[in-house]
Protein backbone atom coordinates (compact mmCIF):
# COMPACT_ATOMS: atom_id res chain seq x y z
CA UNK A 1 0.00 0.00 0.00
CA UNK A 2 1.38 3.42 -0.89
CA UNK A 3 1.35 6.38 1.45
CA UNK A 4 -1.25 8.32 -0.51
CA UNK A 5 -3.71 5.47 -0.07
CA UNK A 6 -2.87 5.05 3.60
CA UNK A 7 -2.72 8.74 4.52
CA UNK A 8 -6.42 9.12 5.51
CA UNK A 9 -5.92 6.35 8.08
CA UNK A 10 -2.77 8.04 9.37
CA UNK A 11 -4.61 11.33 9.76
CA UNK A 12 -7.36 9.54 11.68
CA UNK A 13 -4.75 8.03 14.02
CA UNK A 14 -3.20 11.45 14.62
CA UNK A 15 -6.60 12.92 15.43
CA UNK A 16 -7.59 10.08 17.76
CA UNK A 17 -4.38 10.07 19.79
CA UNK A 18 -3.54 13.76 19.54
CA UNK A 19 -0.15 12.99 18.03
CA UNK A 20 1.85 15.69 16.28
CA UNK A 21 2.57 15.11 12.60
CA UNK A 22 5.54 17.48 12.71
CA UNK A 23 7.13 15.33 15.42
CA UNK A 24 6.81 12.26 13.23
CA UNK A 25 8.40 14.17 10.37
CA UNK A 26 11.31 15.27 12.55
CA UNK A 27 11.84 11.68 13.69
CA UNK A 28 11.73 10.52 10.05
CA UNK A 29 14.41 13.04 9.14
CA UNK A 30 16.65 11.97 12.03
CA UNK A 31 16.41 8.37 10.84
CA UNK A 32 17.08 9.40 7.23
CA UNK A 33 20.17 11.27 8.37
CA UNK A 34 21.60 8.07 9.85
CA UNK A 35 21.89 6.58 6.34
CA UNK A 36 19.81 3.40 6.49
CA UNK A 37 20.93 1.33 3.54
CA UNK A 38 18.34 -1.45 3.55
CA UNK A 39 15.69 -1.90 0.91
CA UNK A 40 12.24 -3.24 0.25
CA UNK A 41 13.95 -5.63 -2.17
CA UNK A 42 15.60 -7.39 0.76
CA UNK A 43 12.21 -7.92 2.38
CA UNK A 44 10.80 -9.12 -0.92
CA UNK A 45 13.58 -11.69 -1.13
CA UNK A 46 12.82 -12.85 2.41
CA UNK A 47 9.00 -12.75 2.34
CA UNK A 48 7.74 -12.36 -1.22
CA UNK A 49 5.63 -15.25 -2.52
CA UNK A 50 5.80 -16.97 0.87
CA UNK A 51 3.41 -17.95 3.63
CA UNK A 52 4.48 -15.49 6.30
CA UNK A 53 3.98 -15.81 10.04
CA UNK A 54 3.79 -12.26 11.42
CA UNK A 55 4.78 -13.12 14.97
CA UNK A 56 3.75 -10.76 17.78
CA UNK A 57 4.94 -10.89 21.40
CA UNK A 58 1.51 -11.44 22.96
CA UNK A 59 0.78 -13.85 25.81
CA UNK A 60 -0.34 -16.52 23.35
CA UNK A 61 3.08 -16.71 21.67
CA UNK A 62 4.31 -19.46 23.99
CA UNK A 63 1.39 -21.64 22.94
CA UNK A 64 1.95 -20.78 19.27
CA UNK A 65 5.67 -21.60 19.09
CA UNK A 66 5.16 -25.00 17.47
CA UNK A 67 3.01 -23.44 14.75
CA UNK A 68 5.68 -20.79 14.11
CA UNK A 69 8.39 -23.45 13.94
CA UNK A 70 6.30 -25.32 11.37
CA UNK A 71 6.12 -22.20 9.21
CA UNK A 72 9.87 -21.63 9.60
CA UNK A 73 10.58 -25.21 8.49
CA UNK A 74 8.20 -25.16 5.51
CA UNK A 75 9.78 -24.70 2.06
CA UNK A 76 7.59 -21.68 1.33
CA UNK A 77 7.35 -20.37 4.89
CA UNK A 78 8.93 -17.27 6.41
CA UNK A 79 8.96 -15.72 9.87
CA UNK A 80 8.58 -11.98 10.34
CA UNK A 81 9.26 -11.16 13.98
CA UNK A 82 7.57 -8.19 15.60
CA UNK A 83 9.56 -6.36 18.28
CA UNK A 84 10.16 -8.48 21.40
CA UNK A 85 8.80 -11.62 19.75
CA UNK A 86 12.24 -11.96 18.14
CA UNK A 87 14.20 -12.89 21.28
CA UNK A 88 11.52 -15.41 22.27
CA UNK A 89 11.79 -17.06 18.87
CA UNK A 90 15.58 -17.09 18.99
CA UNK A 91 15.55 -18.59 22.49
CA UNK A 92 13.44 -21.46 21.14
CA UNK A 93 15.60 -22.03 18.08
CA UNK A 94 13.18 -20.54 15.55
CA UNK A 95 14.93 -18.69 12.73
CA UNK A 96 13.85 -15.10 12.09
CA UNK A 97 13.75 -14.16 8.40
CA UNK A 98 12.91 -10.47 8.90
CA UNK A 99 12.28 -8.09 11.78
CA UNK A 100 10.15 -5.02 12.54
CA UNK A 101 10.75 -2.73 15.51
CA UNK A 102 10.27 0.81 16.77
CA UNK A 103 13.00 0.17 19.38
CA UNK A 104 10.56 0.52 22.29
CA UNK A 105 11.34 -3.04 23.43
CA UNK A 106 14.59 -5.04 23.28
CA UNK A 107 16.38 -2.33 21.25
CA UNK A 108 19.67 -4.16 21.69
CA UNK A 109 18.44 -6.89 19.34
CA UNK A 110 18.45 -4.70 16.22
CA UNK A 111 22.27 -4.58 15.97
CA UNK A 112 22.47 -8.32 16.58
CA UNK A 113 19.99 -9.17 13.82
CA UNK A 114 21.34 -6.70 11.29
CA UNK A 115 24.88 -7.95 11.91
CA UNK A 116 23.53 -11.41 11.04
CA UNK A 117 22.10 -10.06 7.77
CA UNK A 118 18.45 -10.14 8.81
CA UNK A 119 16.42 -7.43 7.00
CA UNK A 120 15.19 -5.14 9.77
CA UNK A 121 12.60 -2.37 9.48
CA UNK A 122 13.39 0.27 12.09
CA UNK A 123 10.60 2.74 12.70
CA UNK A 124 10.94 6.37 13.77
CA UNK A 125 8.02 8.19 15.37
CA UNK A 126 7.55 11.31 17.44
CA UNK A 127 8.72 9.98 20.79
CA UNK A 128 11.48 7.46 20.03
CA UNK A 129 14.14 9.75 18.56
CA UNK A 130 16.65 9.13 21.39
CA UNK A 131 16.47 5.39 20.77
CA UNK A 132 16.84 5.90 17.01
CA UNK A 133 19.93 8.07 17.54
CA UNK A 134 21.46 5.55 19.95
CA UNK A 135 20.66 2.22 18.30
CA UNK A 136 20.74 2.73 14.53
CA UNK A 137 24.45 3.70 14.42
CA UNK A 138 25.19 0.38 16.15
CA UNK A 139 23.43 -1.57 13.39
CA UNK A 140 24.75 -2.85 10.10
CA UNK A 141 22.84 -0.21 8.19
CA UNK A 142 22.97 -2.17 4.94
CA UNK A 143 20.25 -4.28 6.56
CA UNK A 144 18.22 -1.42 8.09
CA UNK A 145 15.13 -0.23 6.23
CA UNK A 146 13.79 2.97 7.76
CA UNK A 147 10.03 3.33 8.19
CA UNK A 148 7.89 6.32 9.10
CA UNK A 149 4.28 7.16 9.88
CA UNK A 150 4.64 10.39 7.94
CA UNK A 151 5.33 11.00 4.26
CA UNK A 152 8.21 8.75 3.16
CA UNK A 153 11.67 9.69 1.97
CA UNK A 154 12.51 6.64 -0.15
CA UNK A 155 15.66 8.16 -1.63
CA UNK A 156 16.98 8.42 1.94
CA UNK A 157 15.98 4.86 2.83
CA UNK A 158 12.78 5.68 4.75
CA UNK A 159 9.49 4.24 3.46
CA UNK A 160 5.84 4.12 4.49
CA UNK A 161 3.83 1.14 3.27
CA UNK A 162 1.09 1.51 5.89
CA UNK A 163 0.47 0.48 9.47
CA UNK A 164 0.67 2.10 12.88
CA UNK A 165 1.72 -0.34 15.61
CA UNK A 166 4.72 -2.62 15.09
CA UNK A 167 2.40 -5.55 14.49
CA UNK A 168 0.07 -4.15 11.88
CA UNK A 169 2.97 -2.29 10.24
CA UNK A 170 4.71 -5.67 9.86
CA UNK A 171 1.61 -7.09 8.19
CA UNK A 172 1.44 -4.16 5.76
CA UNK A 173 5.13 -4.60 4.97
CA UNK A 174 4.78 -8.33 4.29
CA UNK A 175 1.79 -7.66 2.06
CA UNK A 176 3.61 -4.87 0.22
CA UNK A 177 6.48 -7.16 -0.76
CA UNK A 178 4.16 -9.91 -2.00
CA UNK A 179 3.50 -12.33 0.86
CA UNK A 180 1.18 -15.08 -0.36
CA UNK A 181 -0.56 -15.51 2.98
CA UNK A 182 -0.30 -13.99 6.44
CA UNK A 183 -0.75 -15.79 9.75
CA UNK A 184 -0.71 -14.09 13.13
CA UNK A 185 0.75 -16.19 15.96
CA UNK A 186 1.25 -14.41 19.25
CA UNK A 187 -1.48 -11.86 18.55
CA UNK A 188 -3.93 -11.10 21.36
CA UNK A 189 -6.24 -8.38 20.11
CA UNK A 190 -8.56 -8.86 23.10
CA UNK A 191 -5.90 -9.00 25.81
CA UNK A 192 -7.70 -7.80 28.97
CA UNK A 193 -4.50 -7.12 30.86
CA UNK A 194 -3.11 -4.26 28.78
CA UNK A 195 -3.24 -0.63 29.90
CA UNK A 196 -5.75 1.79 28.32
CA UNK A 197 -3.25 3.21 25.82
CA UNK A 198 -2.27 -0.27 24.63
CA UNK A 199 -5.95 -1.21 24.36
CA UNK A 200 -6.53 1.78 22.06
CA UNK A 201 -3.55 0.75 19.94
CA UNK A 202 -4.90 -2.79 19.68
CA UNK A 203 -8.24 -1.35 18.54
CA UNK A 204 -6.41 0.49 15.78
CA UNK A 205 -4.52 -2.68 14.89
CA UNK A 206 -7.88 -4.37 14.31
CA UNK A 207 -9.06 -1.52 12.09
CA UNK A 208 -5.90 -1.40 10.05
CA UNK A 209 -5.70 -5.16 9.60
CA UNK A 210 -9.31 -5.08 8.41
CA UNK A 211 -8.34 -2.36 5.92
CA UNK A 212 -5.43 -4.46 4.69
CA UNK A 213 -7.54 -7.60 4.46
CA UNK A 214 -10.14 -5.76 2.41
CA UNK A 215 -7.38 -4.51 0.09
CA UNK A 216 -6.06 -8.06 -0.34
CA UNK A 217 -9.54 -9.30 -1.23
CA UNK A 218 -9.81 -6.52 -3.83
CA UNK A 219 -6.62 -7.80 -5.45
CA UNK A 220 -7.36 -11.51 -5.25
CA UNK A 221 -9.17 -11.85 -8.57
CA UNK A 222 -6.31 -10.15 -10.39
CA UNK A 223 -3.61 -12.53 -9.17
CA UNK A 224 -2.57 -15.74 -10.84
CA UNK A 225 -1.81 -17.65 -7.65
CA UNK A 226 -4.22 -20.31 -6.47
CA UNK A 227 -2.54 -20.35 -3.04
CA UNK A 228 -2.90 -16.61 -2.42
CA UNK A 229 -4.91 -16.10 0.76
CA UNK A 230 -6.61 -12.79 1.52
CA UNK A 231 -8.38 -13.67 4.76
CA UNK A 232 -6.78 -13.02 8.17
CA UNK A 233 -7.86 -15.51 10.82
CA UNK A 234 -6.87 -13.07 13.57
CA UNK A 235 -9.87 -10.94 12.58
CA UNK A 236 -12.41 -13.73 13.04
CA UNK A 237 -15.03 -12.41 15.43
CA UNK A 238 -14.00 -8.79 14.84
CA UNK A 239 -15.01 -7.95 11.26
CA UNK A 240 -18.58 -6.94 12.02
CA UNK A 241 -17.38 -4.43 14.62
CA UNK A 242 -14.82 -2.61 12.48
CA UNK A 243 -15.65 0.88 11.24
CA UNK A 244 -13.95 1.49 7.89
CA UNK A 245 -15.03 5.10 7.53
CA UNK A 246 -11.66 6.39 8.80
CA UNK A 247 -9.99 5.08 5.63
CA UNK A 248 -11.81 7.56 3.41
CA UNK A 249 -12.30 10.42 5.85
Amino acid sequence: MDFETFEPAYEAVLADFGFDRASDERARDVLAGLDPGGSLAAFEAALGGRDVAVVAPGPSLVDDLDAVAAVADAPDGAVLAVSSAAPVLREHGVAVDAYVTDLDATPELAPTLTDAGVPSAVHAHGDNVPAVREVVPECDREHVLGTTQAAPRPAAGVVNVGGFTDGDRAAFLADHVGARSLAFPGWDLDDPDVDPMKARKLAWARRLLALLERDRFDRQDRLDDARYEARFDVLDGHRDDVDHSFATA
